[in-house]
C-alpha cells in the first residue's frame, strides 16, 4: 500500500479507473464461465470497460512518461 501512494496521480487515478471499468465485465464473464450465473450478454459491462479502459491506459502511460523525466 506504501508504494501505491508513492505514485504520481496520473498513475493513481489511471490504475483506479482500469480496475473499477474491467472489475465487473471480468467478473461476469468469470461467474458465466463458472456456471454460477447464466450472462447471456453483458453489454453494459462491456460499455463501462470500453469507455474507462483507453482513458486509463493513457493516464498510466502518462505517469510513467513524468516519472521518468522526473528521474
Amino acid at each position: 500500500m506504501n508504494r501505491f501512494l508513492k505514485l504520481n496521480l496520473p498513475i493513481k487515478i489511471g490504475v483506479l479507473l482500469l480496475v473499477i471499468g474491467t472489475s465487473p465485465l471480468l467478473i461476469v464473464i468469470l461467474t458465466d464461465t463458472l456456471g454460477i450465473i447464466d450472462a447471456p450478454n453483458p453489454v453494459g459491462f462491456g460499455i463501462m470497460f470500453f469507455i474507462t479502459f483507453w482513458p486509463a491506459i493513457i493516464l498510466i502511460i502518462i505517469g510513467i512518461i513524468k516519472k521518468v523525466l522526473k528521474k
